[in-house]
């Protein structure tokens, strides 16, 4: 492996790496197919076409449960390549891109964390692919139930609303103003 192949998988002053995008896409997809089926079943109910649709990816706990585990080796990757990433924006608009991103990592740490605590103080536990996750108690405990119940829907919608804000501007800054900025996660890998 050369110098220049390495320098593929590292982030760039000029674009984001193969591990970055990689991290960045594989979340985007989860996180759009959890809220597009999520909306499916609200507008569409508990019907054939819902039930065939969800066959199609991974459920929504599943969606959770990679979505919460997959921040922390993108916190990691993105803390180790702090200083070889694209600069950011001058403030004031530098510190509002932070908050967002800062927001997301947040955000997918905490609404799937909120579910996993509901499971187990529902106790009820959670297997993923045959490996448990929360052990079943069979003991409910209120206590863990209604914080999960209060917050893991509304600060879920905040995580949709600021993804779509997010798309939006991708889309301005790469086709309206041609600057570059979303080149660097989906343009080309060499520069």
């Amino acid at each position: 492996m050369t110098d220049d192949d390495t320098c593929l998988f590292h982030d760039m002053p000029r674009r984001y790496g193969l591990v970055s995008r990689a991290l960045h896409w594989i979340m985007a997809y989860l996180l759009v197919w959890q809220f597009v089926v999520v909306i499916g079943w609200i507008v569409l109910g508990d019907g054939a076409v819902m039930r065939t649709v969800s066959l199609f990816g991974p459920a929504h706990a599943t969606v959770g449960t990679l979505v919460c585990g997959l921040v922390l080796p993108r916190s990691l990757w993105a803390f180790l390549n702090r200083h070889r990433r694209p600069p950011a924006d001058a403030p004031p608009l530098g510190r509002l891109v932070r908050g967002v991103h800062g927001a997301f990592y947040a955000l997918t740490i905490i609404v799937p964390a909120l579910a996993l605590v509901r499971a187990y103080g529902a106790g009820k536990g959670y297997d993923l692919w045959g490996l448990q996750l929360i052990p079943a108690t069979g003991h409910k405990v209120a206590a863990l139930i209604a914080p999960a119940d209060l917050f893991h829907a509304p600060l879920a919608w905040t995580l949709a609303v600021l993804i779509s804000g997010h798309v939006v501007m991708a889309l301005y800054h790469g086709i309206i103003r041609g600057d570059g900025t979303l080149a660097r996660m989906a343009g080309p890998l060499r520069t």
